[in-house]
């Protein structure tokens, strides 16, 4: 499948989209040890257990590898300081690049840490979820969750390159691959009427005969939006299009503790709360709200929460989230099935309906 390329103002990296990403990766890992430059690799202990032997195959048995516990609960002040130790432990200069390998949690945390560590050193992104394909992987967005709220502690860091490989899903466990699936449905909902339709005619799967067509499409849906607001800048539209959803889902997230739901669970009752503030906001006929959420739950996804929530707390959550401006709450809505547009100073009311609808008290 051709390489496709996140163009930036200083330089682009490429994706790559393939069966196997540990040989795809081999290469770069031959040229940057030919170059006398250091690696280490931070992963997660699933994907030690079911990919340790390849992964020393690919990066020699003395390249230090550093496993942390999977879940959202790693993306912590404490785990980003064992990263920090880890690489001050096996003396990584400024020439050291940083291998992530792994899911979403690992990326956003293992970028983090290359970011910080000596002002800056080059990391990559293998991938090992279909979340982590679709969305996380690319972008250079990295952080980690405090208490206040998730992803307030970050910076952007671009990954030199990302190396995905759908093998990897095969093994991934069913709910895992429906989290990545939400990500999927947001890419359609918010910019592809036709990858809606796609999923609407039949459910993605891990032996889908598209899937690496599919993943294909949002990165390159992906890699345009943050070629064109690579730091979320613009006014309007822009990178915040890719937060649709997500508003509501982080503000799940924090409340029912880190975990609970994961990311894409809590993201896919989000679209179904922000389809509904598109409608009150009258942008969507009545009848895209059961579109949507019969969408989700084909893909094994919740379009309610499971237990209520206190709305207070939501909104409170809410108005800690990164997209508030100068006190205004900012949210993504669609202007129509495969459009969507940013809106600010949505009154709170409306908000907490919206969570309301989706099943808080």
């Amino acid at each position: 499948m051709p390489v496709l390329q996140v163009s930036l103002s200083t330089r682009s990296y490429p994706i790559s989209i393939e069966v196997d990403a540990i040989a795809a990766a081999a290469q770069t890992v031959a040229d940057l040890q030919a170059g006398g430059r250091k690696i280490a690799v931070v992963s997660d202990q699933n994907v030690l257990s079911a990919h340790e032997t390849r992964l020393r195959e690919l990066f020699g048995a003395d390249v230090p590898l550093l496993a942390i516990a999977p879940g959202e609960s790693s993306k912590s002040l404490a785990e980003f300081g064992r990263i920090m130790d880890f690489l001050a432990e096996h003396r990584i200069d400024r020439t050291g690049a940083l291998w992530a390998v792994g899911g979403g949690v690992i990326g956003d945390l293992a970028g983090f840490a290359a970011a910080s560590w000596l002002r800056g050193i080059e990391f990559y992104q293998v991938p090992t979820t279909l979340l982590a394909m679709v969305d996380s992987s690319v972008g250079g967005k990295t952080g980690i969750n405090i208490t206040a709220g998730k992803n307030l502690v970050g910076a952007f860091h671009q990954p030199r390159a990302v190396f995905i490989g759908t093998r990897f899903l095969s093994s991934l466990p069913p709910r895992e691959f429906a989290a990545g699936a939400a990500e999927i449905i947001k890419y359609g909902l918010l910019g592809d009427a036709a990858l809606v339709a796609r999923l609407e005619r039949e459910p993605l799967t891990p032996t889908s005969a598209d899937l690496g067509e599919v993943i294909r499409g949002c990165c390159a849906q992906k890699a345009a939006i943050v070629a064109a607001d690579e730091r979320e800048l613009a006014k309007e539209g822009g990178r915040a299009l890719l937060n649709l959803g997500h508003t509501f889902g982080h503000a799940i997230e924090q409340v029912a503790g880190y975990g609970t739901y994961l990311h894409g669970e809590a993201v896919a009752i989000g679209l179904n709360a922000a389809t509904r503030l598109s409608h009150r906001l009258g942008l969507l006929d009545a009848s895209e709200i059961g579109r949507v959420e019969r969408l989700v739950e084909a893909h094994a996804l919740p379009s309610r929460l499971r237990e209520p929530l206190a709305v207070t707390e939501l909104m409170a959550a809410t108005a800690r989230d990164k997209k508030v401006r100068a006190g205004v709450l900012r949210f993504v809505v669609m202007a129509r099935i495969g459009e969507a547009i940013t809106r600010d100073g949505i009154p709170t009311t409306l908000a907490e309906e919206c969570f309301r609808e989706v099943g808080a008290a």
